[in-house]
């Protein structure tokens, strides 16, 4: 199993400016290597079992690790090196401004209605790549149905349309929030809310009328 991409982050530029350039394309090469080349290049003047040593002993299974050296180039202290093992795809899908669904493996994503005005949660379904697109476009919540494996638009045979007024996306973008406008009841029992009952410490439901 290949080791982590190890990235350095915002410290680099300036930790490259303060040593010679040597060192700056060594720091440079670093940030696509995975563990072990990076540890030969991160320590190149250590014998090979010393260089292992810090490849297994400085580097641990944590999600961020933080990695502080003296550097022997120029007599300049090296500043901390902030190094991830996330993925360039799951830092754009986070922090990203572009819309990148991670979709399952039947290609749908979980999609909450929630009443735009109200807050209330009024259904959950599923869409695809097809049921965002045409949401997009239409302005209307379309779906994917699991049980008719077909695209749907909710309100289709009813007339109780959901107005999508905004999406949101959630931070693995494996989910998505239509805050809507629901033109009728959003369940097809003709409640207003799928989610109609609570569920007691006793095991059993309780209808209510939120």
């Amino acid at each position: 199993m290949p080791g982590p991409i190890f990235a350095i982050q915002d410290q680099a530029p300036a930790l490259s400016n303060s040593l010679n350039s040597g060192t700056s394309r060594r720091l440079e090469a670093v940030s696509r290597m995975r563990l072990p080349q990076a540890a030969d290049t991160l320590f190149p003047n250590l014998p090979q079992e010393e260089s292992a040593k810090h490849a297994s002993d400085g580097f641990c299974a944590a999600h961020v690790v933080i990695v502080q050296q003296t550097c022997n180039v120029a007599h300049h202290p090296r500043k901390a090196l902030t190094i991830s093992d996330e993925s360039d795809e799951a830092r754009l899908r986070e922090q990203g401004g572009r819309f990148m669904p991670k979709f399952d493996a039947n290609g749908l994503l979980t999609a909450v209605a929630v009443d735009h005005a109200s807050g209330q949660i009024l259904m959950l379904a599923h869409m695809n790549a097809e049921a965002i697109k045409r949401t997009l476009a239409t302005g209307k919540a379309h779906f994917f149905s699991r049980s008719r494996g077909r695209l749907w638009m909710k309100g289709e045979s009813s007339g109780h349309v959901l107005e999508v007024r905004e999406i949101r996306v959630d931070c693995d973008q494996d989910a998505v929030e239509l805050r809507v406008a629901a033109h009728g009841p959003a369940c097809h029992t003709l409640a207003n809310s799928c989610f109609y009952r609570r569920l007691e410490a006793d095991g059993t439901l309780v209808r209510t009328d939120d």
